[in-house]
């Protein structure tokens, strides 16, 4: 079988050092579209050194994503990387992420679940440097093909949307060579450059990256519903329900609720076609 979860489950994490500075966090923000108005002080925490804050889901990028290159790599996991899609992704800060930093990564699989027709692989990262914990982060990988090997189903990621309108509703511009960009942090697949290479995967046109989206999500709601406070993010989960490309709009809606806000994410200009689902961004 191409995935033996128990042996997965009982390899040995793998540990690595991984560095960042603020040029990486500030190429991470103009990935994600910061900097419009370029003179605007809200945008300058993202883009100007001296004043300069790191958005939490950076620590997606931090190491180049070790959790996904490593985990796929792992012992008694053997799959298709045709047949790999990136199912849902989920962060737990600790505390603050400081602009320049150096710490130890430790990825390992976390579980693996059996969906019938596919499996689930969490591929887990723990970041910590010398005053501790930093981030945990959970990428969520679907393996099709690979299920009915009669293991635990996992839980359901699945949630309604609240009854009742958003509080919030913004949109944000995707702009065309947002892709080109934001690979520069470390995803280098084709699939967001190349049309030729995109069209054989299905695609009229390159992608946008499902991470991508993730962070201009979070970074809408920091500046929106959390007053610009990064450091008040305590946790950011979503699941990827559909695509994005460069040159469209992002509406993303929100709900706030008690230490929270449940956020769906579409692409305006395919009528609300979903991009980011059952997403939740929790907070103090």
């Amino acid at each position: 079988m191409p995935i033996d979860a128990a042996r997965a489950l009982a390899a040995d994490p793998r540990r690595g050092d991984i560095a960042w500075d603020h040029k990486d966090v500030q190429l991470y923000h103009l990935g994600l579209g910061a900097g419009i108005p370029a003179t605007d002080p809200d945008e300058l925490r993202y883009t100007l050194e001296s004043r300069l804050h790191v958005l939490p889901s950076f620590a997606t990028v931090a190491g180049a994503g070790m959790a996904m290159l490593g985990g796929l790599s792992a012992p008694g996991i053997e799959v298709d990387l045709a047949a790999v899609l990136h199912g849902g992704h989920s962060i737990e800060l600790h505390r603050p992420i400081p602009v320049t930093g150096r710490a130890t990564a430790t990825s390992r699989v976390a579980a693996v679940w059996d969906k019938g027709k596919a499996a689930v692989i969490v591929l887990r990262s723990e970041a910590a440097d010398a005053d501790g914990p930093l981030w945990t982060s959970d990428a969520q990988v679907f393996v099709r093909g690979e299920g009915g090997f009669g293991g635990d189903r996992g839980p359901s990621a699945r949630s309604e949307a609240p009854g009742r309108a958003p509080d919030r509703v913004v949109e944000r511009a995707v702009r065309e060579e947002q892709a080109l960009l934001y690979r520069l942090s470390g995803d280098w697949n084709p699939l967001h450059a190349d049309p030729g290479f995109a069209k054989t995967a299905g695609f009229d046109r390159p992608i946008l990256h499902g991470l991508c989206s993730y962070g201009m999500a979070l970074k809408a709601v920091v500046d929106t519903a959390l007053g610009g406070d990064v450091n008040r993010v305590r946790a950011y989960r979503t699941r990827f329900a559909g695509v994005a490309y460069p040159g469209e709009t992002l509406r993303i809606r929100m709900w706030e609720e008690p230490g929270r806000v449940r956020v769906e994410v579409g692409a305006a200009e395919r009528d609300d076609a979903p991009v980011l689902a059952d997403t939740v961004v929790e907070h103090g």
